[in-house]
């Protein structure tokens, strides 16, 4: 029994000591764009003794496009979502279950859309009617947050 015993445990640490020592590195990047993409919907108006809802975490896929002014999409009315993007697509990335992403790009600048029901979503423009535009600089992460939210209402 013993002799069993024996082999048994030698066999076991022989195993264990064959063992890949690999870990799951993870990416670091020092340029381009992280950030987070969360969802609000339904009724937003402030209430006495309510507090606001909180957004919830919206995993999707991110588009980065050359800078894009309002004439170059296909919107759906006044509405934030857009069938098509006629500038040139730079790169895609997909949020994980948080609704958290990082891609990396080089300096310069970019609109950002995310993907809603099979359509484009974003919901911000500069004075010169750019959608949702962000730069990157050299050695930098900007750093975004986007909140879905054609759905509240208030």
């Amino acid at each position: 029994m013993r002799w069993i015993l024996f082999l048994f445990m030698c066999n076991f640490f022989i195993l264990q000591s064959c063992k890949s020592t690999k870990t799951k590195r993870s990416v670091v990047f020092s340029q381009g764009i992280t950030g987070i993409v969360e969802e609000i919907s339904g009724n937003q108006m402030p209430r006495i003794g309510r507090e606001p809802d909180k957004p919830k975490p919206f995993p999707t896929t991110v588009f980065f496009y050359a800078p894009t002014d309002i004439t170059q999409v296909q919107r759906i009315g006044e509405t934030p979502l857009y069938t098509s993007i006629f500038t040139k697509l730079i790169a895609t990335t997909e949020t994980d279950s948080l609704g958290k992403f990082t891609v990396s790009l080089p300096p310069g600048r970019y609109s950002v859309f995310v993907q809603v029901e099979k359509k484009f979503f974003a919901n911000n423009f500069d004075i010169r009617n750019n959608i949702s535009l962000v730069t990157v600089e050299e050695n930098k992460l900007a750093d975004i947050k986007i909140l879905v939210n054609h759905k509240a209402t208030n």
